[in-house]
């Protein structure tokens, strides 16, 4: 897929692989592997920014993933997210679609929110929040409807 059908027809929460195509070197090499990486790996789909002229393929809409995270025990020290424009020439895939029932959680409403946490039902999504404290926080519950029209759209997960 293009970073274009990825704006359009990915669901936030998402888990998105992206790729360049080239094989995987041989873990010998000192500094290939971690070259391969960058342009070859996966995260969670937690932002998308259509821009104003993201109708067409030569708009300046961005998506954001959330590729990983470092520090020890309970502390997260480096966020690790990767933002993709419209241009890039990478391939992408969905790897997996947010399961119906898990709830988004989003740092704010509007154009500029970001899912901050999925968790798997609301009760959960609440018990988060009360332990991370994002006062102007939205909760999104995935939809059977959104699934369904996934499927019938022919986007189901590759």
């Amino acid at each position: 897929m293009s970073a274009h059908t990825i704006l359009e027809h990915a669901p936030i929460g998402a888990i998105v692989a992206w790729s360049d195509g080239t094989r995987r070197p041989p873990e010998w090499h000192c500094k290939k592997p971690a070259d391969w990486k960058n342009n070859n790996s996966q995260g969670r789909l937690i932002r998308k920014h259509c821009g104003r002229d993201a109708g067409t393929l030569g708009g300046n809409g961005i998506f954001t993933l959330h590729e990983a995270d470092f520090g020890a025990g309970a502390v997260i020290a480096i966020r690790v997210h990767r933002t993709f424009s419209l241009g890039s020439s990478l391939r992408f895939t969905i790897i997996e679609h947010p399961p119906v029932g898990a709830v988004r959680v989003f740092n704010r409403s509007g154009d500029h929110a970001e899912l901050v946490h999925l968790a798997p039902h609301r009760a959960a999504a609440r018990q988060w929040l009360s332990e991370h404290g994002y006062p102007k926080a939205v909760l999104e519950e995935v939809t059977a409807d959104e699934t369904a029209a996934d499927a019938v759209e022919g986007r189901a997960v590759a």
